[in-house]
């Protein structure tokens, strides 16, 4: 598949605001102070998950963009071409990475938590039964997700689903369009909760999960 029909079926509003043009690329400023997820996310986390983590993935692919002729595309253009492609693997990884980092801090949000309301509530209570029913669900993928990874709330066609992606990978890549994630690398919440993935899952949906970013997404899809 071309990059042009990637593009075309991944058509969401948000590529402006998460693409970046090319390279040099970058870790992009939190939406937040260090400290406004606090006590949920430690200002302590979120500075090294963004300084170290995030912009490690930038430098790197910066570094791996000087011998290729990627040069020059767009962050998603590359996680499009690279996608799937063995020999481009340390490319995507890093490219994706990025852009996943970069959606992660948007899906969350202090004072967030609480209730979807409007379009997205109602595309929950018809496609998982329920917002409680969601919750467990989103926890159980993101508590079940083998080692390091993501959980998140896509657009799948019609209906929303639930899909979780290992290491690097992102429903950008395929055909799911992500309204929402939560990270679950260790380095994303090892620090405030050492190895209870649950509490953090919890946690986070309960108190930082960015509902309004999420039916923002769906209602540009």
């Amino acid at each position: 598949m071309s990059i042009s029909m990637r593009r075309k079926s991944h058509a969401l509003p948000l590529d402006s605001e998460l693409d970046q043009a090319g390279e040099p690329f970058v870790a992009p400023p939190l939406p937040y102070e260090y400290d406004a997820l606090a006590p949920v996310i430690s200002a302590d986390t979120l500075r090294v998950h963004h300084l170290k983590h995030h912009q490690g993935y930038a430098d790197k692919l910066n570094e791996l963009l000087a011998t290729s002729d990627l040069r020059g595309k767009s962050l998603q253009e590359i996680i499009f071409a690279t996608a799937g492609d063995p020999k481009q693997a340390k490319i995507f990884n890093n490219a994706a990475q990025i852009w996943n980092h970069s959606f992660y801090w948007q899906s969350m949000r202090p004072r967030g938590g609480g209730r979807p309301a409007g379009e997205l509530a109602d595309r929950i209570a018809a496609d998982f039964g329920g917002f409680e029913a969601f919750v467990d669900a989103f926890k159980k993928v993101a508590v079940e997700q083998f080692g390091s990874g993501w959980a998140w709330l896509t657009l799948d066609g019609k209906a929303l689903s639930l899909v979780g992606t290992g290491n690097a990978d992102t429903p950008l890549a395929g055909k799911k369009l992500p309204l929402l994630t939560i990270d679950v690398w260790e380095h994303a919440y090892y620090l405030d909760y050492q190895n209870r993935r649950p509490d953090y899952a919890t946690a986070w949906l309960q108190n930082v999960a960015n509902w309004e970013f999420a039916a923002a997404n769906l209602a540009k899809a």
